[in-house]
Formats: structure tokens, C-alpha cells, sequence
């Protein structure tokens, strides 16, 4: 059989696997890993200003939202495996766009990129909650994180370093990675999901889902806690380039450009210890370790902005903050998927994935109106601001969230 040659993840298996979700994410890692440094600083230079960006990133997540929270409205009538189809595809012509340099087709890459990514990102999920069980979810989310963690840490300094070479090489690779995600999804034949059938009947309002969600306030805690964390990410990926470029860091070096990408690369290089993270926060409640995450992040960014006449000890507080916003990235998303009800799976994937749109609505919406009266460090502050929101918020989780369980049978914990 052709599947004999095949690499032993690549086989397939009668039930996907913590590791073929992994290979997956690790995949998408590689296509978004080498635009995420790239990308704002193409959009700067098209549009201009830190203001204009800010303007193009708005309008995308505006898109993205709307689109993500379609997605399982979509998948009513077209099958889950050709909606992820779908969201490879628009990498693809994402990045085309943004080969032309011009501002027309550098501000349609960016909501195009940010549909592509909300597509993968809904139909995703949604396979993990039909295959994972609820014990095995954190394994999943640090197993994802450690095959992300490679593309994650090279992609940011490779694609700006591609670009300074020639300015298409970058896009190009990550186009190259979008193929290779589509063809490996292929591969594993992860089909529709558990779930998911065609249509037999009038499609459901892809908005009354929502009042369902809003009804659980623990949706709604652990929703808040991705956006936040999303918050986080989006000024450190988006802001600190700029900051860097306006700051004119390494003076006579001509390395402004390339500092932000470098940061980004060695802070991503934290997911290598994602697994060792997990084993370490779960000596703690969940509610214990986030909050203890959310404090030391908004920290960081705090001290960003107290530090930004000084640019090298502002981009070394960004970093020190990066290192929990990877802490939040292992256990942040767990309270919302632990309180996910079997039945809601794929509405609620799509509820979920909305916290990338939103955050990418609400940071440069929010960075757009503190430029209006402060430099670009004030955004670095009120991050700070919102990370210190979420450790207050998250006291209101339950006390042994996170923890084993007794067994039915006598007092010894079941194990996770």
C-alpha cells in the first residue's frame, strides 16, 4: 500500500490523535510563524503610519469576526473537511494580495488572512473537542505547542530576514506551508467530525447560539481570558516592530527593523518548555496559575511603557511579559473548554475562535485612540491595564478548577 512509505504520523488511524492535531498546528505555525513579523511591517510601510495600520488591522478583525462566527453556518451546507480546505486557500490569496505592495491590496491580504485564519482555527477546534476527551485537552494544548514551537520561534527573524533579502520570499515560504497544512490534512482524513452531517432541514440562525453562550458565565470568564491574552500578543507582534522602527533602535546599526521580529522569535522559542509549563501550573489550581500568569504579564507591558525613553529596556520588559503570555497560551484557553457542554461543540469552537476577531478589532481600535493622545508606549500601558483586569476576573473561578477529581469509587483522585 502507498501508506507503507508514509512517516508514521502522516498514518492514518481509526481515531485522530493528540499527536496528528499537533502535526497540524504545527503546520499552520509555519504559515503564520513567517508572516507575523513580516506582515506589519509591509503593511507600515504601504500605509504609511502607525495610525493607518491600526486602521487596516481594525477593519480586518471586523471581517474575521463576522466571518468566524459564520463558519459553522457554512458548514451546514458545505462538509467541515472542505470548509478547512477553504481557509488554506485563503492563505494562499491572502498572500498573493500582499505581493503587490500596493495599499489596496496590502489592506484586502490583511482581512483575508485573518478569514483564513478564523476558518482553520473553527473547524480545528471543532475536531478537537469531536476526538480529544475532556481529561486529555491540556496534553493537546501543550503537545500543540511544542510541535508549534519551531516554527513559532525561526518563522518571525526568518520572514524578516527573507524580506530584507527580496521582498516576496517570504509570502512564497509561507505559501509553501499552506500547501503542505492542506495536504497533510488530506492525509489524515479527519473527515467531518463526529457530528457534522448535511442540512435536513432549515439551517439555524448562526447568531442564536450566542444567546447560549452569554447565558454560562463561564464561557464568558474564559472567553475573556483568550481575548486579553490575544490583546497581548497583538501589541507585542503588531506594536513593538513599529515602537522599534520609530525609536530608531540600534541606531547606526540599521537593525530597527529586524529587532521586533528577533524578540518575537526568541520569546516564541518559550513553547519548547510549553509541556514543562503545564506539569509545573498544575501543581496550582487554574485559577491560581492565570492569575498569577495575568499579573506578572501586565507587569511587563507596565514597565514597557514606565521604560520606553530607554527602547532596549522597554523591548526586555515586552520579553519578560512574552514569557507569561506563553504561560497564558498553555492554560488560558482551558476554563472555556472545560465548560463547553458535548452537544454546543462546534458552535462554541466558532464562539471561541471570535477572540482572535475581536482582540484584532478591539487592539487596534483602542491602540487608534491612545495614538490620539499619548506616543505609541501608552498602548504598552493600557495592555498592562487590561492583563490586570483579567487577574481580577479571574478570581471568580472555581476553586479547584483544574484539579483531579475523586473517583466514584473511594477518595483517591482519578487521574487527568
Amino acid at each position: 500500500m502507498a501508506t507503507r512509505y508514509l512517516p508514521l504520523f502522516l498514518r492514518h488511524s481509526p481515531t485522530p490523535q493528540v499527536e496528528h492535531f499537533a502535526l497540524l498546528a504545527g503546520l499552520e505555525a509555519a504559515v503564520r510563524g513567517t508572516l507575523i513579523s513580516a506582515m506589519p511591517l509591509v503593511v507600515y510601510e504601504a500605509m504609511g503610519s502607525a495610525e493607518a495600520t491600526s486602521a487596516v488591522y481594525f477593519h480586518a478583525g471586523l471581517v474575521a469576526l463576522v466571518w468566524g462566527l459564520m463558519v459553522p453556518w457554512f458548514t451546514r451546507f458545505l462538509p467541515r473537511r472542505w470548509m478547512y480546505s477553504a481557509g488554506c486557500a485563503l492563505y494562499l490569496v491572502g498572500m498573493s494580495l500582499a505581493l503587490t505592495g500596493t495599499q489596496l491590496g496590502v489592506s484586502l491580504a490583511v482581512p483575508v488572512l485573518a478569514m483564513a485564519t478564523a476558518t482553520t482555527f473553527v473547524c480545528f477546534n471543532a475536531y478537537v473537542l469531536d476526538y480529544i476527551d475532556r481529561a486529555s485537552l491540556g496534553r493537546s494544548q501543550s503537545t500543540q505547542m511544542l510541535f508549534s514551537a519551531t516554527p513559532w520561534a525561526v518563522g518571525p527573524m526568518l520572514g524578516v530576514w527573507l524580506r530584507s533579502l527580496w521582498a516576496p520570499a517570504p509570502f512564497l515560504l509561507a505559501g509553501a506551508f499552506a500547501i503542505a497544512l492542506l495536504i497533510a490534512f488530506w492525509i489524515l482524513r479527519m473527515g467531518n467530525g463526529k457530528q457534522i452531517s448535511r442540512a435536513k432541514g432549515p439551517a439555524p440562525n448562526p447568531l442564536g447560539y450566542l444567546a447560549r453562550f452569554f447565558a454560562q458565565t463561564r464561557l464568558i470568564a474564559g472567553w475573556s481570558f483568550a481575548v486579553i491574552r490575544s490583546c497581548g500578543w497583538w501589541v507585542y507582534v503588531v506594536y513593538l516592530p513599529i515602537y522599534c522602527v520609530e525609536a530608531n533602535i540600534g541606531g547606526d546599526w540599521g537593525i530597527a527593523d529586524k529587532v521586533g521580529g528577533v524578540a518575537l522569535s526568541f520569546s516564541n522559542a518559550l513553547l519548547f518548555a510549553a509541556p514543562f509549563m503545564l506539569r509545573f501550573t498544575r501543581r496550582w489550581p487554574l485559577r491560581t496559575a492565570l492569575r498569577a500568569a495575568f499579573a506578572l504579564c501586565g507587569t511587563g507591558f507596565l514597565l514597557a511603557a514606565i521604560f520606553s525613553p530607554w527602547p532596549w529596556v522597554a523591548v526586555a520588559a515586552m520579553m519578560f511579559a512574552s514569557i507569561f503570555l506563553v504561560v497564558l497560551d498553555t492554560i488560558g484557553g482551558l476554563p472555556f473548554l472545560m465548560a463547553v457542554k458535548p452537544s454546543e461543540r462546534t458552535e462554541m469552537a466558532a464562539v471561541y475562535s471570535s477572540f482572535r476577531d475581536v482582540s484584532g478589532i478591539a487592539t487596534p481600535g483602542i491602540a487608534w485612540a491612545v495614538l490620539l493622545v499619548a506616543p505609541l508606549p501608552g498602548i504598552f500601558a493600557v495592555c498592562g491595564a487590561a492583563m490586570g483586569a483579567a487577574f481580577v476576573t479571574a478570581s471568580t473561578l472555581h476553586r479547584r478548577l483544574g484539579l483531579p477529581r475523586p473517583s466514584r469509587g473511594g477518595g483517591r483522585p482519578a487521574r487527568a
